[in-house]
Order: C-alpha cells, then structure tokens, then sequence
C-alpha cells in the first residue's frame, strides 16, 4: 500500500499555476502533473506532491518560505540556476534566487553543508565570508576558502 503524503506544500498564484507546475516540472526527475482544474495543480515534483491554487493577485511570495535545492555538483547547481532566474527570475545572495513566478529557491551543493558542519572555526568562518559575497554559489571559490588557499 502506498503511503500518502501527510502534509501537502500549496503555493498561491494568481492565475498561472498550472504554467508554473509544467515548468517545475520540467527541471526536475521523478515529476508530473497529476491533476488540473482551473483552480488548482495537484503535481510530483521530484517524488514530493505539491499544489498550486489560482487564488488571484492578493497574495504573493516572500522569501519567508523557499524552495532548497540539494544539488549533487557544480553543473547541477548551474543548470538549476540559469533555469530558475531565466525569463524574469531575479538573482539575489547566497545562493538564494527568485524564479519569473517570484518563489524563491536556495540553490545549495551539497558539499557546502558538509563544509559548515566540519572544520574549525575559522575554517567556517573563510567559507561563510566566500560564499557571502556570492550570487550563485560557486564550490570551487569556497572550498579554496575553507582550505585557506
């Protein structure tokens, strides 16, 4: 038996959810649009259900909630970069980016997370300073960095 998904993500848009799945869709594996009304998306995006609600142009995005993209090497962190801020996504710091729906995603190598958790002190601390005055996260300049180099 299946096991269902217990808690569902649903994102706000005004009236392109459904545009917006398909193109989620479209970057990751494992996704696909599950069902469509006017109203609402119901999509698997990379195993994990979400839904999109047509709400209207009330509410719209911050980056109190993002999206974080584990990502496996440097070209997957580029590939999702450069679709994400295509056509009207806007870069920000960090790793951090808005997509042309205005979601914001973190763009994140999984060796930065490995990084930050071993090291010393000040091992960190070159790390976060590298990585801090960067867009798009860039493995090779921060882990130079981290390495005192």
């Amino acid at each position: 038996m299946a096991s269902i998904q217990k808690i569902t993500p649903c994102l706000w848009f005004d009236q392109n959810g459904k545009e917006a799945a398909e193109f989620y869709c479209s970057l990751f594996p494992n996704s696909k649009i599950v069902s469509t009304t006017p109203l609402v998306t119901e999509f698997i995006l990379n195993g994990q259900k979400f839904m999109t609600l047509n709400g209207g142009p009330r509410f719209k995005f911050t980056e109190a909630i993002s999206l974080m993209v584990n990502c496996d090497n440097q070209a997957e962190v580029d590939f999702f970069w450069e679709k994400l801020t295509e056509n009207g996504g806007e870069e920000s710091m960090c790793g951090w980016l808005k997509d042309k729906y205005g979601l914001s995603w973190q763009i994140v190598p999984k060796q930065l997370m490995a990084i930050m958790s071993t090291g010393t002190p000040e091992q960190q601390k070159r790390a976060m300073d590298a990585f801090s005055n960067m867009r798009k996260l860039e493995m090779a300049t921060i882990e130079k960095a981290f390495k005192g180099l």
